[in-house]
């Protein structure tokens, strides 16, 4: 029996990419370099920010000029937090039946708590969750379990009674080193490269709204 379920958020319980759209093409023409596709920006925005600092000028991390190109991607993401940023289908619903039925969640984000706490609230989520786990708040990111055993701690469950839900290999590597359930969100921001059906999820989904029947098949007292 389910006790609780924990969600990686970008790529996974909400679509920030069309807001990191914006944002990443507004800071490159103020510096005067030309624009990079949508498609582009939802394949790295999973790696966060630095990530898309890379992608859009050119810049690694050490190279000069990088860390002023970061932090103004970052002032102008807090601008722009959830204009455009929406739940994934399938998550609003998946929410609601786990709420109904007695069952806390929480996100677990390698997002700064800056920045996804005012998603969530922005979304009318923040109150809503059991737990929401930064890095901020924990010694180690994941792939390490020590943000969902704390997230699993907040939700007084015991871990090998809860879903995690993420979008990367790293999502998954955190929730088997935490011995949670784990599931592999293939709507996410999968980069082309990578083959999410090799990753060592216990359940695979395509789509958002595979989740629904996910969680009721979880949740049969067998």
């Amino acid at each position: 029996m389910l006790e609780a379920v924990f969600f990686d958020l970008d790529g996974t319980l909400v679509d920030t990419a069309p807001d990191f759209y914006v944002v990443l093409n507004q800071v490159l023409e103020a510096h005067g370099h030309p624009p990079v596709s949508y498609q582009a920006v939802r394949a790295t925005v999973s790696n966060g920010a630095r990530a898309l600092t890379e992608l859009g000028f050119g810049l690694a991390p050490g190279d000069d000029g990088f860390d002023e190109r970061l932090n103004d991607l970052l002032d102008a993401y807090g601008r722009r937090l959830d204009v455009d940023t929406r739940l994934f289908a399938g998550m609003a619903e998946s929410l609601t039946w786990l709420e109904s039925n007695g069952l806390p969640w929480g996100v677990v984000t390698n997002k700064p708590d800056r920045f996804t706490r005012p998603v969530l609230a922005g979304l009318g989520l923040l109150e809503r969750a059991v737990a929401v786990i930064c890095p901020d708040h924990v010694a180690e990111r994941k792939p390490h379990p020590e943000g969902l055993l704390k997230a699993a701690a907040a939700a007084n469950a015991n871990p090998v009674h809860c879903l995690y839900v993420g979008d990367h290999l790293r999502d998954i590597q955190a929730g088997l080193n935490a011995k949670m359930v784990t599931a592999t969100a293939a709507f996410g921001y999968v980069d082309a490269d990578d083959n999410p059906r090799a990753w060592p999820a216990d359940h695979y989904l395509e789509r958002g709204e595979d989740l629904p029947a996910l969680l009721r098949s979880l949740n049969q007292d067998d």
